[in-house]
């Protein structure tokens, strides 16, 4: 059994749902079966253990070519069973424990001591982190990415189909948009306050605060800047002899929201936080593409507008626009139509050359506003003009996609749970292109645009379209940038976009593929019944296992491997000696072979007090009066400070031993080394 126990100490074995609260057995009952088990092995041992001292001593005080036993070794017994006499009774330890047998008596006493604090330590089942497990997940897949027909049909509210079958979706998801979006702004705006506070501000990307967001009220995430530009590099590619462009260039990476779902999936058959009564946790990396959205803001003269803003034209001048007219009941033409061309068409991808249409804004948006253009045809983008205090104008482009060079990582645990994009990581061997290969890298996802604009409406972004100066508008509108760099003290208006956005892009990947395209029917875009999709994956979870907790109880291995080859060794002695002599140590054979001898000078004085001094260490024999076939104790050899003992012949009858067999086969014996 203790062998087994060194097994289950070295193997450290997981018990996962078969040790939990509501499971197949409770915390506490493996902990009080674990410690029964200790304390049988601990007593086993014990007696084993025991039995083997008593052997070995009994044996060599019958030989009578050996040393004999010395009252010091008869107590060794004592040390195991009751380890305070070795305090109570510290000479007996003084002159025995440096022998062969004392060594292993003391190492015996010393691990009956502590086997119960090492199986406690290395075997107990007890919470504690996994070792980082490298598997195929599975998470179940419904829509396409950014399915505005999938996201407001999962949006809830009680206003169902029934009673606005018109607005009743969108209605929901403009106030979900609205409230995550300006949720997560306000904690990235709070960093950012923070961070100046702290003289921590910077013009690198990469150094600036993270963009955040918030899933499902309770998991905070955390997305990553990436493909950092230089911003003034950038600004004087596209400025020209006469005006110094400013250009701010950002793309954003989220974590892919559906590995939420994934680890909560049955069929991944993982232990959950509220499994454990709220101690359990897991960490997950999980190799899948993440969403990204890009913003592009670069600042632009009137006259570089003219093009692309409807009241400026010859048709549209004078025309007082408006919230519902805009831009169905005005003279804009359609398809294939590519419109007027830009001094910023080959910044923005405008044009036949590029497949992309130039956005239309209906008019200038005056200072502190912003205008929104968000139904272009086939558009892949939506586009934002906003107006700055000293009423410079600044054109954004929003566009998203997935892209290839990131992994999810996801922390859970009862109070709530973390997840991030780790992105453009080298050693990272869990992005998701090291996991598919061929995968295409920046492929603009035209559906975005669609739940983009619903976004956009609802953040009032289109107010300017009536000089509505939105609180929202005039905020990003302070954030635009003045110098072709990044401000050290102040985010840009196309980090807030990006910010904002954020909650669009979790929306978008929630119940989409865990690959970058969509590999079902390409005339279907939302599933009937959601199919399993795998997914490569680290795992690392807390759940009861054995083995210890800390380094440092590794010493408590010791304890069990000399308990399982004492055993082992005890048991080959047995065989070995091929049957049991009586236990002369044993107190009730002790006393009647004491009682049955005569007198000895050995131990004159040690009547009333006990044996000390040399008397410990003298010799003794256990003799057979060969007439009366009578056993007795006599003393041997000894220091010169104790007499030899003194014999006197036996004068009075006594019983035959059932033993004169086994002594006269004994006494005829060499000394052993036990």
């Amino acid at each position: 059994m203790s062998g087994l126990w060194l097994g289950v100490a070295i193997a450290k074995p997981r018990f996962g749902h078969g040790i939990t609260p509501t499971g197949k057995m409770p915390p506490s009952t493996a902990t009080l079966l674990a410690a029964a088990i200790a304390k049988s092995i601990e007593l086993s041992f014990v007696t084993v253990f025991v039995a083997f001292l008593g052997q070995v001593l009994s044996r060599r005080a019958l030989i009578k070519r050996s040393r004999g036993i010395t009252i010091s070794e008869m107590s060794m017994r004592q040390w195991v069973m009751q380890p305070g006499t070795m305090i109570t009774h510290w000479e007996t330890v003084r002159y025995a424990a440096l022998t062969f047998l004392g060594m292993i008596a003391l190492s015996g006493a010393l691990i009956a001591m502590l086997y119960t604090t090492a199986s406690e330590s290395l075997v107990a089942p007890k919470l504690k982190m996994g070792p980082l497990e490298h598997r195929v997940l599975y998470g179940k897949v419904t829509t396409s990415f950014a399915n505005e027909q999938h996201i407001q049909q999962n949006c809830q509210t009680p206003i169902s189909e029934e009673i606005d079958p018109d607005y009743s979706g969108s209605t929901c998801i403009a106030i979900e948009h609205s409230g995550e979006a300006y949720h997560n702004y306000m904690q990235y705006l709070s960093n950012w306050t923070d961070s100046i506070a702290r003289g921590a501000g910077s013009d690198d990307l990469a150094k600036r605060p993270a963009p955040l967001a918030m899933l499902y009220d309770n998991t905070t995430v955390q997305g990553s800047w990436i493909a950092v530009e230089n911003m003034t590099e950038i600004s004087k590619k596209y400025s020209t002899a006469n005006y110094s462009r400013i250009v701010i260039n950002v793309t954003m990476a989220m974590p892919h929201a559906g590995v939420f779902g994934a680890m909560r999936d049955p069929l991944n058959n993982i232990m959950q936080p509220q499994d454990l009564e709220g101690l359990g946790q897991y960490d997950v990396q999980a190799s899948v593409p993440s969403p990204i959205t890009n913003v592009l803001c670069a600042s632009m003269q009137e006259e570089e507008l003219t093009p692309i803003v409807f009241s400026k034209w010859p048709t549209g001048n004078g025309t007082s626009t408006n919230l519902t007219g805009w831009p169905v009941d005005f003279d804009i033409p359609t398809w294939p139509d590519w419109l007027n061309s830009t001094t910023v068409d080959d910044l923005f991808g405008f044009g036949e050359k590029y497949g992309r249409r130039p956005p239309v804004f209906p008019k200038l948006p005056v200072a502190y506003n912003t205008v929104l253009n968000v139904t272009g045809w086939f558009a892949d983008s939506i586009y934002l003009l906003a107006t700055s205090a000293t009423g410079d104008y600044t054109m954004c482009s929003l566009r998203a996609s997935v892209t290839t060079k990131c992994s999810t990582q996801y922390h859970a645990s009862l109070s709530g749970g973390t997840m991030n994009a780790h992105c453009e990581d080298p050693k990272d061997e869990l992005a998701y292109g090291k996991s598919y290969g061929n995968a295409t890298e920046g492929v603009v996802n035209k559906d975005w645009a669609t739940v983009a604009a619903e976004w956009a409406k609802s953040l009032s972004l289109n107010a300017g379209i009536t000089d509505g100066a939105a609180s929202n508008a005039r905020l990003l509108s302070q954030l635009i940038s003045t110098e072709q760099a990044l401000n050290p003290s102040l985010p840009s208006i196309a980090e807030a976009l990006a910010v904002l956005s954020g909650c669009t892009l979790l929306l978008s990947s929630s119940d989409s593929p865990f690959i970058h395209f969509w590999n079902y029917s390409t005339t279907v875009a939302t599933l009937k019944e959601p199919q399993y999709q795998g997914f490569q994956a680290a795992l690392r979870t807390k759940d009861y296992a054995s083995g210890g907790t800390q380094q440092w109880q590794g010493i408590f291995y010791v304890v069990l491997f000399l308990t399982f080859a004492t055993n082992v060794f005890c048991l080959v002695y047995f065989l070995v000696r091929h049957g049991l002599v009586t236990d002369f140590i044993e107190p009730q054979n002790l006393f009647s072979l004491s009682l049955n001898s005569p007198p000895s000078r050995a131990l004159d004085g040690a009547c009333g007090s006990g044996p000390e001094g040399d008397q410990l260490i003298m010799n003794w024999h256990i003799k057979m009066d060969q007439e009366r076939e009578h056993f007795y104790i006599e003393n041997g050899s000894g220091p010169p400070s104790v007499k030899r003992r003194s014999t006197r012949p036996l004068d009075f009858e006594m019983d035959t031993s059932p033993i004169v067999n086994t002594y006269t086969k004994l006494s005829s014996r060499h000394s052993s080394i036990l």
